[in-house]
């Protein structure tokens, strides 16, 4: 059987777990500001193992609500106590091109600020996405 195992969702794990630490905590919802991981959340949602992989990373569904916005992405430093640095995927568009300003920013400052144009919901029901 062939790994499904990719950066990004290896990453969307990852998410699931901050978005997990940060519901439980009562922190701000966290905004998926990675084209490259949202891609793969996408494309994951109706997917047979995604309610397995939900459960695996967040202990729960996770739902998938649009939200735009843009600003500092506040669960950074929740990432990086749990994880390390930020790898490059997270400053990747869908296409697989790295926004390398964005992240010589973040490496530099150590914040991200960045658009969203959604966000987890936790225990809620996936929110088929529109393409993309």
């Amino acid at each position: 059987m062939l790994s499904t195992e990719t950066p990004a969702r290896t990453e969307l794990g990852r998410f699931f777990e901050v978005s997990a630490r940060q519901f439980a905590t009562e922190q701000p919802t966290p905004k998926m500001f990675s084209a490259a991981v949202d891609a793969e959340w996408h494309r994951f949602l109706n997917d047979p193992g995604y309610a397995e992989f939900c459960a695996q990373h967040a202990g729960q569904l996770v739902g998938h609500v649009e939200a735009k916005g843009v600003g500092k992405i506040s669960w950074v430093g929740a990432y990086e106590e749990m994880f390390g640095p930020l790898p490059e995927v997270w400053f990747t568009d869908a296409d697989g091109v790295l926004d390398e300003q964005a992240l010589a920013r973040y490496r530099e400052s150590g914040e991200v600020r960045a658009e969203w144009d959604c966000t987890p919901l936790p225990g809620g029901e996936v929110v088929p996405s529109v393409a993309g």
